[in-house]
């Protein structure tokens, strides 16, 4: 008995390390935008939602318990697709990758 809640312990812990780093991943993704947001000049809604996901990760409340990062994890996320359209709009189009051109 004693070994299976160690084993979930250590399970759980792994999880919530896990989901950590990927938080942090996703905050240091957003904060680079920040340059990208300077240079496109994008309007007031789209560094609303910048800023917004900023202090939502590093805000006390959130939706779900600390050690489960989900939510924080999906508000940067959301924040990203948001930044990276907006600038693909700016710039004049969505950027086509490699694979793309090579196809056509």
């Amino acid at each position: 008995m004693d070994v299976n809640l160690t084993l979930v312990l250590a399970v759980a812990a792994v999880a919530c390390v896990a989901m950590l780093v990927v938080t942090i991943v996703l905050f240091v993704k957003v904060l680079r935008t920040r340059a990208l947001l300077r240079e496109a000049g994008l309007p007031l809604s789209n560094r609303a939602a910048y800023w917004g996901a900023l202090i939502y990760v590093v805000s006390p409340v959130d939706l779900l318990p600390d050690p489960v990062y989900l939510d924080d994890i999906g508000v940067l996320l959301l924040a990203l697709r948001s930044l990276h359209a907006a600038s693909a709009k700016a710039v004049g189009g969505p950027r086509r990758s490699a694979r793309q051109r090579a196809d056509a």
